[in-house]
Parts: C-alpha cells; sequence; structure tokens
C-alpha cells in the first residue's frame, strides 16, 4: 500500500485523522504515543511494513489524537501545547481500574525499553486478572522498530497461532563428510590427542570450504554439511578435503547431491538433503560418491566418475545411480 487512506472522524466539534488498514476481522485498535502524525509515520518504511504485518490478520485502525497530527489542534501546535498534551499523558494514573478489567490481556515490554521501565509492563500484568506477561528483549519502545518479535506474540495472541516461517527453495549441492573408525581412532590415540586431531581437522574442513566457495552449514561431532551453489566446486572440494584429511592422519568419506533445498529460518533442508545424507553414508574410507544428478551436471569438468551402479538409499523411494569421483 503506498498511500494510507486517512479519514476524518467527529468528535465532539473536533476531526480525528483516522485510517484502517486490512479486512479482518478482528479490529486491531493502535493508540499510538503522545505525539503522531499518520501521513509522516506513513513514510517511514519501518512503521508501514509493521502495520501492514499486523493488518495481514486484523483491520487495523490507527488514529491521531485530539490535537495531534492531522487531527484538529486544541492550539496551532506550539511547543507549550505539546508540553501539556505530554504531561496529561503521562500524568494519568489507572492504576485503580486495572483490577477491575476481565478480558484476556497481554502485556507485552521489552527489558531494557528505555522510555519507559519494565517495572511498569510488570506491575499492569500482576494487577489485571488473568493477564500474561511477555518480556522481550531489547532497548526499543516504539513497537515497529526491530518489532518482528512483537508482532508473532500479537499474531499469537490474537489469532491462535503464529506466522508459518517463510520457506524459500533453491537449487544447491549438499555435500555430507565424516570421518571414517572415528571411535576406534579415539581410543587408539587417547582423548587429548583425539580433541587435537579433531580442531586440526575443522580447521582444514573451513579452509577447504572457503577456497571451493562453500558455505558451513552444520558441524556435528567430526561430519560437515556444506552447500554449494555448483556441483564442480563441490566435487573438488571433497577431494581436496580427502586428501588434506589423509595428511592428518585421518581418513574421511563423503557424499554429494545436487537438488532443490528448501531453507526454513535460514537452516537447509528437504529431500535433497536426504539424499546427500544417504549417499556418503555408502561411501568408503577416502572415498567420494556422488548421485547421478551430480555427475550429469558436472560433465566435462575433467573429474572422472565410476559407475558403481544403482544402490537403494534407506528412506528414499527408488534406485539411485552412484558415482564414484576421482581426479
Amino acid at each position: 500500500m503506498d498511500q494510507l487512506p486517512i479519514r476524518y472522524a467527529k468528535s465532539g466539534d473536533f476531526n480525528i485523522a483516522c485510517a484502517a488498514v486490512g479486512t479482518g476481522p478482528p479490529d486491531i485498535v493502535f493508540i499510538q504515543g503522545s505525539i503522531s502524525n499518520l501521513g509522516v509515520n506513513w513514510e517511514d518504511a519501518r512503521y508501514r511494513g509493521w502495520c501492514e504485518r499486523m493488518a495481514s490478520f486484523s483491520r487495523l485502525i490507527l488514529f491521531d489524537k485530539r490535537g495531534m497530527g492531522l487531527s484538529d489542534r486544541v492550539q496551532a501546535g506550539n511547543p507549550r501545547t505539546i508540553e501539556a498534551h505530554v504531561r496529561a499523558s503521562f500524568g494519568t494514573d489507572t492504576r485503580a481500574i486495572l483490577p477491575t478489567i476481565h478480558v484476556s490481556t497481554l502485556v507485552l515490554h521489552r527489558t531494557n525499553d528505555e522510555a519507559v521501565a519494565v517495572g511498569q509492563g510488570r506491575y499492569v500484568a500482576e494487577h489485571i486478572p488473568g493477564a500474561r506477561l511477555v518480556e522481550l528483549p531489547g532497548v526499543d519502545h516504539l513497537p515497529w522498530i526491530n518489532g518482528d518479535d512483537l508482532l508473532d506474540e500479537i499474531q499469537e495472541f490474537v489469532t491462535g497461532s503464529r506466522p508459518t516461517p517463510d520457506a524459500d527453495r533453491m537449487l544447491a549441492t549438499v555435500l555430507f563428510t565424516d570421518i571414517v573408525g572415528s571411535t576406534e581412532r579415539a581410543a587408539e590415540v587417547g582423548d587429548r590427542r583425539w580433541a587435537e586431531l579433531l580442531v586440526a581437522h575443522q580447521a582444514s574442513m573451513r579452509r577447504e570450504l572457503d577456497r571451493f566457495k562453500g558455505e558451513e552449514v552444520d558441524t556435528a561431532g567430526d561430519g560437515f554439511l556444506a552447500t554449494f551453489d555448483g556441483p564442480t566446486r563441490a566435487v573438488r572440494c571433497a577431494l581436496s578435503a580427502v586428501g588434506s584429511a589423509r595428511a592428518q592422519g585421518l581418513h574421511i568419506r563423503a557424499g554429494l547431491h545436487t537438488g532443490e533445498v528448501v531453507r526454513v529460518g535460514g537452516k537447509p533442508g528437504g529431500v535433497a538433503q536426504h539424499i546427500g545424507a544417504r549417499v556418503a553414508a555408502l561411501a568408503g574410507a577416502d572415498e567420494v560418491l556422488v548421485s547421478s544428478t551430480v555427475r550429469d551436471l558436472a560433465a566435462g569438468s575433467g573429474i572422472e566418475f565410476t559407475d558403481r551402479g544403482n544402490q537403494v538409499l534407506k528412506g528414499v523411494p527408488g534406485e539411485w545411480r552412484i558415482y564414484g569421483a576421482g581426479t
């Protein structure tokens, strides 16, 4: 929405600027702070984005208080008027009526709010029967500044569910590696030496990933999961990593597959990742195995592929043609 559909409602002899965004139900009335201007606020992309997100699950009603923004002014908006308005806002004491509120209430407050101490939010929640207090990290007072976490809480309170994280799909080559015979090797060299070997191996793997422009996704124990935007660099990275590990007295195996990867919350997942893990599980020490998809896409790269026949990948339907990679 490029422009806010501002209208005016009568309050006695005064015109109150207001606007509604979204369709609802439900209706959410957003009472802004001491000073506001709907027209000016809407020019702030953060404010506009916050309101539009709120309007995605409600009809959001905005307005400028009497004497503020686009609403009729008690006087032409001079400093004395603003001072009086702020004093009236902060001087209002509502403590006595808090126990009389008997509707579902959510109190949100940032723990290190620099404008209003969190103790005030705690007091409100303690004195409204059944109110739920959610303290969120941060120092910002205005809700549209870094306000996604506030919106999540509001959406769940209003609708009963949080938003589903966006899932991005992308074509990528996934690489899985792990150390072969790690338990036996650890028992052979002892805990201290094994820990040193692991640190050296992880540093070596990260150098290889950096060299071949791979993205480290996860490191679990002695294994790595990484993604690449092309299969050739991924295979070359795996082959180089095997050589580097061997020079350290370690033997790793690697498996690769290219497919559509689903990213949820920044982390990849999906069938392509499972296939890559199953291909790696078939590999032996110092061996790099790839799916037929990787072999086909890397044709003409100079990498040699040896046919290992059709294989059944645990949990993945059908048979898959697997190839060994070498130079």
